[in-house]
């Protein structure tokens, strides 16, 4: 089932989905504004810390303002030998100073709370999306792109909310005192300090326009980066078994160094931000300095006030040059957040349906069902079959032939193209889809157990089952002896995908999990391909129990263990070829004697 799900999936699979040939989505340009909208709902549900961080903020500004007026007047009064004013203007400005620290250290951490609260509740809000994106969906992106999204995309977000908000507050309203101080003081050369505000204007202008392109295509890269070292780690053994470390290797190194090439380019624009701006503020500082002394020398302004004008220059730039320090981040942020917003803006999986109690008997009827992965590549053609409740139906053929097609339609987890599929005469779109797969089971070839205890696995099933019910289906399992003799019994931890223990105790498992669903419907995929002779008799007789008085649809490989089936339905390209028991259909000698003949009687292939 696995394997025909897989090519199945591959013709959905686009060229260059992955790795360096997936480079054009990250060249087109972005929608800033359109990201910020979105975002923002995430801040209105923070306002009470906002607003706190705001006053937080404002104390802190105001403190930033004060304090070059105070250093003024102290330097004026020593230049009017004042000396008695001195030590009341210094405890002022140790206050101010004290207050000034006090409020930054709040601003830090208020800062890191809004950015927790909000990236905590985007990141539910992205985990929450992707448990319930359509099965296709996951089928047809690579699992690193998704992981990069909500683990390196999700922390761009937090490191520039918590480092640039409170500075993007505190640079507006420092820019706003300053000015309006500056302009008290002297508006002749307030006005001549804010020229250097047109070059600033201009440089972050034309930089930005670069950065944007190159902070986008490194979020893209990454996240192709991150599918395929995830896709190499999972077929590890595949890639050691057939000597391909090396090709692997110059793979990854090719989107490795594409992603190196971009963030170089990055690195340099973001940081070249910062030393513009230097030379900027410089100049400024030069303008001050040189028309600073000719309205002192003229007596426009005092000597103390042309020291507070040089600290409120440097003020003055200090927030446009941190705001253009952290635009490389900001950038990186909104890339990050539009790779977020548009995984966000996927369709959900529909499950909605009239019917919400489901209580079938198990009858099946699959009516001129034609269905294709990829438009114009049908994989099953007016497919028609009737299981009767409590049938055992077998579906053989070759890879690609349709078989898993047929599970995946009956479960929901694709829509058809045309035709039905009723469970008791209900069309199981009429259905609500939680209500029909609670009475589906589903035991696979390829075993998910997940890192937990047993006794939890199993109840992944039904949480409310009962100390019995559990015992009850280890025991018609045949794993209830294997649990008893583990140091911890069911409260054994399994590692991830219980590599802790054999093919078969995971297998095992599996069965017993699906007899603690009680369904009314059972699939089962062919579960004794990779397990010893011994193994498989003990699996097949837990697939015996679990199957009596259940409608059982068997996704059948071998054809040893279908002999007792009902119904053989044989497939061949979307479409019935033939269909009987085991005797009537080796006495027809046609397709699936043929099959049977090439596993069991010698026939060449």
């Amino acid at each position: 089932m696995a394997q025909e799900q897989n090519n199945n999936m591959n013709r959905l699979r686009m060229p260059g989905m992955r790795g360096p040939r997936n480079r054009m989505a990250a060249e087109k340009p972005q929608d800033a504004k359109k990201t910020l909208k979105k975002i923002f709902p995430y801040f209105t549900k923070e306002m009470k810390i906002i607003a706190v961080l705001l006053l937080v903020v404002m104390v802190m500004v105001l403190c930033s303002v004060a304090l070059p007026s105070m250093q003024s007047n102290a330097i004026d009064a020593i230049t009017a030998r004042q000396f008695d004013l001195l030590p009341k203007i210094l405890f002022m400005m140790a206050v101010v100073y004290l207050l000034n620290s006090l409020s930054n250290f709040c601003q830090a951490r208020l800062s890191a709370r809004l950015s927790q609260n909000i990236v905590k509740r985007m990141r539910t809000d992205l985990f929450r999306q992707v448990v319930n994106l359509p099965i296709q969906y996951i089928d047809t992106h690579p699992g690193g792109d998704i992981m990069s999204r909500m683990s390196n995309d999700i922390e761009n977000i937090s490191n520039t909310v918590a480092q640039s908000l409170g500075s993007m507050f505190s640079g507006v309203l420092t820019i706003i005192g300053t000015v309006a101080i500056m302009i008290y003081y002297c508006p002749q050369l307030a006005l001549l300090s804010c020229t250097t505000v047109i070059l600033t204007i201009l440089a972050t202008k034309y930089l930005s326009r670069a950065m944007r392109t190159f902070y986008t295509r490194r979020q893209a890269l990454l996240g192709s980066l991150n599918a395929t070292a995830e896709e190499m780690i999972t077929g590890y053994k595949t890639i050691t078994a057939y000597n391909r470390q090396d090709a692997v290797v110059k793979e990854f190194c090719e989107t490795s160094d594409e992603l190196k090439k971009v963030g170089i380019v990055a690195e340099i624009l973001g940081g070249s931000m910062g030393p513009v701006m230097n030379v900027i503020n410089n100049i400024g500082f030069v303008i001050i300095a040189a028309f600073g002394g000719y309205f002192a020398l003229h007596g426009v302004i005092s000597i103390g006030v042309i020291s507070a004008f040089i600290v409120y220059a440097k003020q003055f730039g200090r927030p446009i040059d941190e705001l253009a320090q952290i635009y490389g981040q900001i950038q990186t942020a909104i890339a990050s957040a539009e790779r977020v917003f548009a995984l966000l803006e996927e369709n959900q999986e529909d499950k909605s349906g009239a019917v919400t109690e489901i209580a079938p008997q198990g009858n099946i009827i699959f009516d001129h069902v034609n269905f294709s992965y990829v438009e114009g590549k049908r994989i099953l053609s007016d497919f028609q079959l009737e299981v009767a409740a409590g049938q055992k139906i077998a579906l053989v053929g070759a890879t690609g032939s349709g078989k898993t097609t047929v599970v995946n339609l009956l479960m929901r987890f694709y829509p058809l193209d045309s035709g039905a599929i009723r469970i008791d005469g209900t069309d199981i779109c009429d259905m609500d889809c939680n209500a029909l797969r609670k009475n589906i089971a589903i035991v696979l070839q390829d075993t998910i157990l997940f890192s937990d205890t047993i006794e939890n696995n199993l109840r992944y099933a039904n949480a409310d089952a009962t100390q019995e019910e559990l015992d009850e289906a280890t025991k018609q399992s045949n794993c209830y002896t294997t649990i008893q003799h583990m140091k911890d019994g069911y409260q054994t931890l399994l590692s991830e995908g219980g590599q802790n223990i054999s093919q078969g105790q995971r297998q095992l498992l599996s069965i017993a999990r699906a007899f603690l669903a009680k369904p009314k419907i059972l699939i089962l995929d062919e579960a004794t391909s990779s397990v010893d002779t011994r193994t498989e008799k003990h699996i097949q007789d837990a697939m015996v129990n679990l199957m009596k008085n259940r409608t059982s649809l068997i996704i059948a490989h071998r054809l040893s263990t279908i002999r007792d089936a009902d119904v053989i339905v044989v497939l061949d390209n979307g479409k019935i070829a033939e269909q009987g028991t085991h005797e009537e259909l080796l006495a027809r000698k046609g397709a699936y004697y043929e099959l049977y003949m090439t596993q069991y009687a010698g026939v060449e292939t």
